[in-house]
Formats: C-alpha cells, sequence, structure tokens
C-alpha cells in the first residue's frame, strides 16, 4: 500500500504526539490491509479539510510493534486519538470521513 499519509514510528512516536500542539489522530495499518487501505482515503481526505487544526499520522505495525502493543491494538486498522501528548480514545465509526468526523466533534474540549 502506498501509504501518503505522514509516517510516525516506534521511535519518534512520542516526540511527534507531544510536539504537535494539536489533536493526532494515528491510523494504525499493515501493508495488504484493504480496510486499512479505504480508511487512508478518508483520513486524507479528513486531513484536507481540517487543516492545521488535527495532524494525522499512520504507523505500520508490521514495521512497528512498541507502541501498538502498548495501546493494545488487537484488530486494524485502528484510530487512536491524543491531545497533549495523551491518549484519548480509539476512534469508532471507522469509514467516511463523516463519520470520523462526528467522533472527534464529541471530544472537543
Amino acid at each position: 500500500m502506498s501509504q501518503s499519509l505522514p509516517s510516525v514510528h516506534d521511535r519518534n512516536f512520542d516526540q511527534t504526539i507531544e510536539r504537535a500542539g494539536v489533536p493526532v489522530l494515528v491510523e494504525f495499518w499493515k501493508p495488504g490491509c484493504g480496510h486499512c487501505r479505504a480508511l487512508t482515503a478518508e483520513l486524507e481526505r479528513l486531513q484536507e479539510a481540517a487543516g492545521s487544526t488535527l495532524l494525522i499520522v499512520a504507523m505500520n505495525t508490521e514495521d512497528n510493534h512498541q507502541i501498538p502493543a502498548e495501546l493494545e491494538i488487537t484488530t486494524l486498522p485502528a484510530l487512536a486519538l491524543f491531545r497533549h501528548g495523551e491518549f484519548q480514545r480509539f476512534i469508532g465509526g471507522i469509514g467516511t470521513k463523516e463519520e470520523i468526523l462526528k467522533q472527534l466533534a464529541g471530544e472537543e474540549p
């Protein structure tokens, strides 16, 4: 899968999340996952709509094991929301940009 969202890795995950300055949505995916491909396309649309108010990054779980293990990721794709460097929750409604936005809207401070 050609991943066009910025990649994050075990080694730079904490630094990326803590320095973002905006909420961070992390997609956990792996190559060959059709649902992951579909979600990535929706997340790209979401990133365009959100602009600088949200950072969306992707983590390949085949190349990175520490963070997915810490978060107990068991199914893919998975979306995790972080604010101020801290895990908030997993985002449900995986499917369309609109469904994801509805989930995010319920989490605004």
